[in-house]
C-alpha cells in the first residue's frame, strides 16, 4: 500500500509538471511571435528608409555628374577655340613666309640668269686673250729665237744666282755684325766674371798613396796570413796594392769617398800600432763618421761661400759629397762654387736675379753626387732631387736644361748654361783622354767631308778648329757662306764638345801655264 501511495505522488508530479511546461510553452510562442512581428515591421521600415535614401543619393550623384560634364565639355569648346586661333596664326605665317621665299626665289633666279650671261661674256673675253697672248709669245719666241720654257728657265736661274747672291751677302753682313758685338759684350762679361772669381782646381785620380814610416810597416798591416788587409778591404770596399815602392802603400778603387774613409782609417793604424781585425773596424767607423762630418761641413762652406741660404740640409750632404767627386779632372764641388760664383756675375751684368742664378748654378750639377749610385744620368737625377726637395721651377729647369737636353725657360736658366761653358771650357780646367780627343777630331773631319763640294778637311786647334778645303768649280764665294753655316748647325746637333768649334772655309783657284 504504501508502494502504491508512492506511485501515485509520482504519476501526479509528472502529470503536473506536463502541464505547467505546456502552459509555458504556449505563452513562450505567443511572446516570440509577437517579437517577430515586431522584427519584420522594423524591417520592412528600415528597407523603405533605405530605398529612399538611395533614390535622393542616386538623384544627386546625377546632378553632380551632369555639372561636371556641362564644365568640362565648355572648357573644351574654350580650348579649341583658342587652337583653331592659334592654327590659324600659324597659317597666316606660313603663308607670309611662302611668299617671301617666293619672291627670294625670284630675284635669285635673276641673278643667276645675270650671272650666267657675265661669265659667258668673261669666258669670251678670256679665249680672246689667250689667243691674243699666244700670239705675243708666238713674235717673242721668233725675234727671241727662244722657246717660251728655254726662256723661263734662263730667267728663273738667272733670278736664283741674284737672290741666293743677295742673301748669301746679307747672311754674312748679318752673321759679321752680330759676332762683333757678340764677341765683344761675350768678351766683357767673361773677363769681368773670370776677373772676380779664382777658384782652385785639383786633379784626383782613382788611386791614393799613403806614406809608411818603414817597410816593416807592410808586414804588420799584411798581418798572419793576410788577415789584417782583408779585414781592411773588406770594412771599406777598397782594394790594398802593397808592391816593391819604398815606405808607401796604394788605396785603390772607383768611389772616392771610400778611398778617403781607408786612408784615414790606415794612418790611424799607423800611428796607433795595434793592427788586427777588431781595431782594423774600430777605426773604419770612426773614419766614415769623421769623413760624413766633412761631407756636410764642405756642403755647408759651399753654400756659406757662395751665399745661398735655405738649401735642404739633404742637399747640403750631396753638394759635400762632389767634393769627392771629378769631371775630366776638375773637382765637380769647386765646379759648382765656381759656376754659382760666374752666374750671380752674369746675372749682375745683364740686371737679372742675382740670388736665384748663383741658386741655379751650385745645384746644377747635384745629380752627380748620386749618378754612381742609382740609374740614369746626372741632369735626371739632379732634376729628381730638386723637385724632390721643393726646389722652384726656375732651378728645376736650369738643372734640366743646362745641356740643353730641354729647352730653357728663364734668363737664369741660359745664364747657367754660359757659366757652366766657361767654367769647363777656360784652359787648364778640365783634362781630355787621348781617345776623346781623336775621336772630335776625327768626328769633325767626318762631318766636313759629308758635304757636297768639300775637298778634303783638317781639324786643328785639338778640335776647336776645322779647316775646309772646296772645290772651285762647285762651290762659289757665295756659295761658301751658306755652305759654312750649314756645316756649323750639323756640328752643333750631332756633337758634344765645350766652348766653340771655328769652321773655316778656303776656296782657292790655280791656273798654271808654260812659256816656251
Amino acid at each position: 500500500m504504501g508502494i502504491g501511495i508512492v506511485v501515485g505522488v509520482a504519476v501526479f508530479a509528472i502529470l503536473v509538471t506536463i502541464l505547467i511546461a505546456a502552459s509555458w510553452c504556449k505563452k513562450y510562442k505567443k511572446d516570440v511571435d509577437e517579437k517577430i512581428g515586431n522584427a519584420d515591421t522594423k524591417a520592412r521600415e528600415i528597407i523603405d528608409n533605405a530605398l529612399k535614401t538611395a533614390e535622393s543619393k542616386k538623384k544627386e550623384g546625377l546632378l553632380e555628374v551632369k555639372e561636371e560634364s556641362i564644365k568640362a565639355k565648355n572648357e573644351l569648346d574654350k580650348e579649341i577655340r583658342e587652337r583653331r586661333s592659334e592654327m590659324q596664326r600659324l597659317e597666316r605665317r606660313v603663308q607670309q613666309k611662302e611668299e617671301s621665299v617666293d619672291k627670294k626665289t625670284e630675284a635669285v633666279e635673276k641673278r643667276e640668269a645675270a650671272l650666267s650671261a657675265a661669265e659667258a661674256k668673261l669666258a669670251k673675253k678670256q679665249e680672246e686673250i689667250s689667243k691674243l697672248n699666244e700670239q705675243r709669245i708666238q713674235e717673242l719666241e721668233r725675234i727671241s729665237g727662244l722657246t717660251s720654257d728655254q726662256a723661263k728657265e734662263q730667267l728663273f736661274k738667272s733670278l736664283e744666282d741674284e737672290v741666293r747672291h743677295e742673301a748669301a751677302v746679307l747672311v754674312k753682313e748679318l752673321d759679321t755684325k752680330a759676332r762683333e758685338e757678340a764677341d765683344k759684350k761675350a768678351k766683357e762679361y767673361v773677363v769681368n766674371a773670370i776677373q772676380r772669381c779664382a777658384a782652385e782646381h785639383t786633379a784626383e785620380a782613382t788611386i791614393t798613396v799613403v806614406q809608411l814610416p818603414n817597410d816593416e810597416m807592410k808586414g804588420r798591416i799584411i798581418g798572419r796570413e793576410g788577415r789584417n788587409i782583408r779585414a781592411l778591404e773588406t770594412a771599406t770596399g777598397v782594394d790594398l796594392i802593397i808592391d816593391d815602392t819604398p815606405e808607401a802603400v796604394i788605396l785603390s778603387g772607383f768611389d772616392p769617398i771610400r778611398r778617403e774613409i781607408a786612408r784615414i782609417a790606415l794612418e790611424r793604424l799607423i800611428v796607433d800600432g795595434r793592427i788586427h781585425p777588431s781595431r782594423v773596424e774600430e777605426m773604419v767607423e770612426k773614419a766614415r763618421k769623421e769623413v760624413e762630418t766633412s761631407i756636410r761641413e764642405a756642403g755647408d762652406e759651399a753654400a756659406l761661400e757662395v751665399g745661398v741660404h735655405g738649401i735642404h740640409p739633404e742637399l747640403i750632404r750631396l753638394l759635400g759629397k762632389m767634393k769627392f767627386r771629378t769631371s775630366y779632372g776638375q773637382n765637380a764641388l769647386r765646379h759648382s762654387i765656381e759656376v754659382a760664383h760666374l752666374s750671380g756675375l752674369l746675372a749682375q751684368e745683364i740686371g737679372a736675379d742675382v740670388r736665384v742664378a748663383k741658386r741655379a748654378g751650385l745645384l746644377h750639377d747635384i745629380g752627380k753626387s748620386i749618378d754612381h749610385e742609382q740609374e740614369g744620368s746626372h741632369i735626371q737625377l739632379g732634376v729628381e732631387l730638386c723637385r724632390k726637395y721643393k726646389e722652384s721651377p726656375v732651378i728645376i729647369n736650369a738643372v734640366e736644361a743646362h745641356h740643353g737636353d730641354v729647352e730653357p725657360t728663364s734668363l737664369v736658366a741660359c745664364i747657367v748654361q754660359c757659366a757652366d761653358t766657361i767654367s769647363a771650357s777656360r784652359p787648364g780646367a778640365r783634362r781630355d783622354t787621348i781617345d776623346t780627343y781623336t775621336n772630335r777630331l776625327n768626328q769633325l773631319e767626318e762631318i766636313s767631308n759629308s758635304f757636297k763640294g768639300v775637298e778634303k778637311s783638317f781639324a786643328i786647334q785639338a778640335g776647336r778648329e776645322v779647316r775646309i778645303m772646296v772645290v772651285p768649280e762647285q762651290v762659289s764665294d757665295s756659295d761658301m757662306v751658306m755652305l759654312a753655316r750649314d756645316i756649323s748647325k750639323k756640328i752643333e746637333s750631332e756633337m758634344e764638345y765645350p766652348g766653340q768649334i771655328k769652321v773655316n772655309l778656303i776656296r782657292e783657284s790655280r791656273v798654271s801655264d808654260i812659256a816656251k
